[in-house]
């Protein structure tokens, strides 16, 4: 019995074994298959060759369904925000169309650096083409930037070319939404529009890489209202203000009730928060925008009195913005509403720290009289024009500045430029100032030609100088047709024989100080003889007849650096420099590789380099370093050693130092925007009063 029982249980045991066997992978339920395909390893080309082998597996893995849906997540988690969560999508398709604009994207990104090289970077003028075929792929903006957005955030020292250029486009797709919303804000009725709103879309518009949202300057706000709120019920618990909640819309009548909103908003803004006006930086841009007020607690009277105005209306207090020269008020009706009396108000200046001053002590604040007009409130559109007049002038006074003078301050201008003629497309003066601004940085010829068009209709004794510009970007025009070979510089050239750095080399400057990465050289300085006087260059020992360096410095300026005046830095560092990515595309440990196009320039220069990093950084190294450091090669030996063999590789020239000898790079580009820092000159950087950011 024993025998016959074991051989009836081996044999069904067999049966059972010889069942699973005969089962196969598809047989699973489709739940577990998808579970299955969903593993992070499996990447959609696996996915792709899965639902290929045979019909099941290519109905689990249908485009609907859960397995395409986590191919999507995986590789695209940016985008999840723009997905409802229990809607129903095509996620195979979506992955294809996404696929498809990133590598168009990348393409464009690519194709645009050669352009890019010789020209001021201005992407809407070269992005026509290459977009409009993005465009036609019906996909969503969001993809773009998406893609955009991976390269930037790729290796730090890495495609940095390709990087410099994602950059710039990623500007300007930002900013053509922003423009869209700007004039949708515009066209809502005027007691619809919102100051706050209005400037934040004026912050966004000049910071379109930074991740600043109404959703976020909201929260922010209630948060400060939160506490006002808090100190507001310990001195009056029943004050009408505390039962408002975020959202609702009310005034408190009773001007006592007002009055202690008032003081406590004081108190917590002034007092417990410590904001106030930024007198010591107050030419700063920063002050201008709303988010970096709210991060930085300082601003300029206009940025101040738009956040105090803001968190009064939410308890209840309306204040009117008032546009007075040089100095941005607000006022607080304490009489009956619709009093048309200047001196029916208090006047609260914000950068003040809220002190409430009276119609002439307003007068005393700016220290000459003004007519009743200068006390009216203004609508929300003018906020919005005083706020970007403010960010124009201080544009225009870095540009006419030789120590200030820089590519920020042109984009500065540009932008609020743009934004100022959004707001007021018709203002003559500044339609030239933007032609002019086109035409001295020799970008888009064809848009300067459509605004000096629109000038002339608007206002025809502009001929003069619409005649001018219009002659001269038809040269340009023509000139950029026929396109110019770029000069290539040979070291081994016999009048070359003199230059001992680089194109790539980390340098610093040994009277100054600053560190710098070369991208250019010349055998000979190639400036005016009015430069070399004004930078004093004959007091050096060699003079003007020496190799010159192109150099970007760690501030971000361009300079011109006799050779006498730079060393190899001892322990080369990378060089946050915003243009480093349009000459070089990696850097790599002690010094940067040129891209394709400096390589063309300079088609030695980068053998020369790698000879320099290896003499001056890795000669001897792993001796220096068993001797001196327990540290290995990251130890400090590894920086004393390229110190000590820097400190023997310098000439030492005997000559007198001239720090006059820098040279902004854009001085050479453009003789009105020559910059000698070290010398503390400032050209035109006197401002009048009235063009003070406000």
């Amino acid at each position: 019995m024993a025998t016959s029982g074991a051989g009836e249980g081996g044999s069904s045991l067999n049966g059972i074994v010889s069942e699973i066997e005969q089962k196969q992978f598809t047989d699973l339920p489709a739940e577990l298959l998808e579970y299955i395909l969903c593993f992070p390893v499996l990447k959609h080309v696996d996915i792709c060759n899965v639902s290929c082998s045979c019909k099941r597996l290519h109905d689990v893995c249908h485009g609907r369904g859960k397995v395409w849906g986590h191919q999507y997540k995986l590789r695209w988690p940016r985008l999840q925000k723009h997905y409802r969560q229990n809607e129903c999508f095509d996620w195979l398709k979506e992955y294809r169309t996404r696929h498809t604009v990133g590598l168009q994207i990348r393409r464009t990104v690519v194709s645009i650096s050669q352009r890019f090289f010789t020209e001021v970077p201005c992407v809407g003028q070269v992005l026509g083409d290459s977009f409009a075929e993005i465009e036609s792929l019906g996909a969503p903006e969001h993809f773009c930037e998406d893609e955009l957005l991976s390269i930037l955030n790729s290796d730090r020292r890495k495609s940095l070319t390709l990087k410099y250029y994602a950059k710039k486009i990623l500007y300007f797709l930002r900013q053509k939404n922003i423009l869209r919303s700007l004039k949708m804000f515009l066209e809502q009725p005027a007691e619809q529009q919102s100051a706050l709103e209005g400037a934040l879309l004026v912050d966004q518009y000049c910071n379109p890489l930074a991740d600043v949202s109404l959703d976020g300057i909201s929260s922010q706000l209630e948060e400060i209202t939160d506490k006002i709120k808090k100190m507001l019920r310990i001195k009056n618990p029943s004050h009408p203000s505390l039962r408002v909640t975020q959202g609702d819309c009310f005034a408190v009548d009773d001007f006592d009730l007002q009055r202690q909103v008032v003081v406590t908003l004081n108190a917590v803004l002034y007092e417990q928060l410590q904001y106030k006006g930024n007198e010591c930086d107050y030419y700063n841009p920063l002050n201008s925008y709303i988010h970096q007020v709210l991060l930085r607690r300082t601003g300029i009277p206009i940025s101040l009195s738009v956040l105090y105005m803001t968190l009064a209306r939410k308890l209840g207090v309306q204040l009117e913005p008032v546009n007075f020269p040089n100095h941005f008020l607000l006022r607080w009706c304490q009489q009956q509403r619709g009093s048309g009396d200047i001196y029916d108000f208090a006047y609260i200046d914000a950068f003040g720290k809220g002190k409430q001053l009276t119609a002439k002590e307003c007068e005393y604040l700016i220290g000459h009289q003004v007519t009743a007009d200068y006390y009216n409130a203004i609508s929300t559109t003018e906020v919005l024009l005083r706020m970007v007049g403010n960010l124009l002038n201080i544009g225009k006074r870095g540009i006419s500045s030789l120590r200030e003078g820089n590519e920020k301050s042109y984009q500065l201008l540009r932008d609020s430029l743009d934004l100022y003629l959004t707001i007021n497309p018709d203002n003559v003066q500044y339609l030239l100032l933007q032609a002019r601004l086109y035409f001295h940085l020799g970008i888009w010829p064809e848009k300067v030609l459509d605004i000096l068009q629109h000038i002339q209709a608007l206002d025809p004794s502009q001929h003069g100088a619409v005649g001018y510009l219009v002659q001269h970007t038809l040269e340009h025009i023509q000139h950029k047709k026929q396109p110019v070979e770029p000069e290539v510089k040979r070291r081994s050239a016999p009048e070359h024989l003199e230059l001992q750095y680089s194109v790539g080399l980390i340098m610093k400057h040994k009277r100054s100080g600053y560190n710098c990465a070369i991208y250019g050289w010349d055998p000979k300085c190639t400036m005016s003889q009015e430069w070399i006087t004004t930078m004093r260059v004959h007091q050096l020992s060699s003079g003007a007849n020496q190799p010159f360096y192109n150099v970007l410095v760690q501030d971000g300026t361009c300079r011109y650096a006799a050779q006498e005046n730079l060393e190899p830095h001892s322990a080369p560092l990378e060089i946050a420099h915003p243009e480093v990515g349009r000459y070089f595309s990696e850097f790599h440990d002690s010094h940067y590789v040129a891209n394709e196009e400096l390589q063309t320039r300079y088609p030695e220069d980068m053998a020369e380099t790698l000879g320099t990093v290896r003499d001056l950084y890795h000669r001897l190294m792993p001796s220096s370093v068993q001797q001196e450091s327990p540290n290995g090669p990251e130890g400090p030996s590894q920086e004393n050693q390229g110190s000590q063999e820097n400190q023997d590789s310098q000439e030492n020239q005997g000559s007198q130092e001239n720090q006059g000898s820098q040279e902004n790079q854009g001085s050479q580009e453009n003789q009105d925007s020559q910059e000698n820092q070290d010398s503390q000159e400032n050209q035109g950087s006197q401002e009048n009063q009235d063009t003070m950011p406000t």
